[in-house]
Parts: C-alpha cells; structure tokens; sequence
C-alpha cells in the first residue's frame, strides 16, 4: 500500500480521532515503513494492511486523554507503540521509546528520521538498566500482561505526582494487588470502531 492511500485512510479518520494534516503526514509515512520493515524484520504480527490503523494507530490513540506532563516513557515500545503514535499527535510533550530489541530501534530511529519527529526518541536497553537523568511524568506500555510486573520494573522512571498507563485486554487482570505505594485511579473500558476485542487502560498512580 503507498503511503498516499495511508493518507486517504487516516483522514477518513482524522475528525473522530482528532488527527492534524502533520500527524497524518508522519503517521502515513510510519506505517508505509512498519509495512515495508515487516516483510524482512517481523516487527508486528498484524499482517492485514486493513487492521493496521485499527490495531495500531488508533488503539494507540486512545490513552491520549490518560497523557499527563510533558515527559512519557514507553516501556516495550516495540513498533513504536503506543509511543510513536502518540509523539506524533501529541507533539507538545517528548517522548522516549524504549525497547530490548536492536531490529525495533533501528526501525525507529529510521522512520523518526524519515518523519523529522523531533519529540520522539529511541533508546536501546532494558528498563532494567535505564536511568535516565531526570523521571517520566507518563510511564506506559502495553507490553505487560500484569500490572504488578511493570510497576516492578519502571517503578524507578515515574516522577512525583507522574502516572502509568497499563493498556490491558479483559478487566479481571486488576484483580491481582499491585505493589505499595501504588493503587488504581481507575480502569476505562476503550473502545475502537470495528474491533470487538475487550480493552481497557488502567491508570495508576502512588497513594
């Protein structure tokens, strides 16, 4: 698909989702690459061009209410998501991208140069070993099953008064107690046009 059609499918979108002219532009051109990257490097399991601004895009896009501060950390980011998507609608906040992977951040770091996303940047490591010099005021990811794993691991990344964002599938995966000094603000069901599958975005903060 060229990224012309792209454009075509995300500004069918771009009133419901709130999408400028620049953020469709470097969403376009973003998922031309992920689609031309993923024949070699495997980076999504979504195959169906049709299901890639569903799945990706705009399931990215529903933690943008949930955004607080100007500095976000995604954990796992993977593809870009949900960090990339959001950089690119969000271009007031900055955003790091974080990912284990080598094949994930050079595609990264390729598309950002492609799109000169200034608010967007890929880091290499495991959030194990990432300490950055100053803590994120929106840590997310949609990388963990639980809760209570990431809270384990970025813990040491969010600032006073920040949140993170789990992006969850069913609800009953709060069930399981998290970790003190933190607690749910709440948990939201999301929904995507199309997509039937259960979503939800759980919103943590310390108490």
């Amino acid at each position: 698909m060229a990224s012309e059609d792209w454009g075509a499918r995300l500004a069918s979108c771009a009133d419901a989702w709130d999408l400028d002219a620049r953020a469709r532009e470097v969403l376009a051109t973003y998922l031309a690459e992920l689609q031309r990257w993923n024949r070699v490097h495997n980076l999504t399991a979504v195959r169906d061009p049709a299901l890639l601004i569903p799945r990706h895009v705009l399931d990215s896009l529903t933690l943008r209410p949930y955004l607080q501060g100007e500095r976000v950390l995604d954990v796992g980011t993977g593809a870009g998501l949900p960090g990339f998507i959001l950089a690119a609608t969000e271009r007031e906040r900055d955003f790091c991208l974080l990912d284990s992977a080598a094949k994930r951040i050079r595609f990264l770091r390729n598309v950002i140069g492609l799109t000169g996303l200034a608010n967007a940047e890929a880091i290499h490591a495991r959030i194990e070993d990432f300490h950055p010099e100053a803590p994120y005021t929106t840590v997310l990811s949609r990388a963990f099953k639980a809760p209570a794993e990431m809270l384990a691991r970025v813990a040491h990344t969010v600032a006073p008064g920040g949140r993170v964002l789990a992006m969850l599938g069913q609800r009953r995966v709060v069930d399981d107690p998290l970790p003190a000094p933190w607690a749910y603000r709440r948990v939201d069901p999301v929904t995507i046009p199309g997509e039937v599958a259960e979503r939800h975005v759980a919103i943590i903060e310390r108490v």
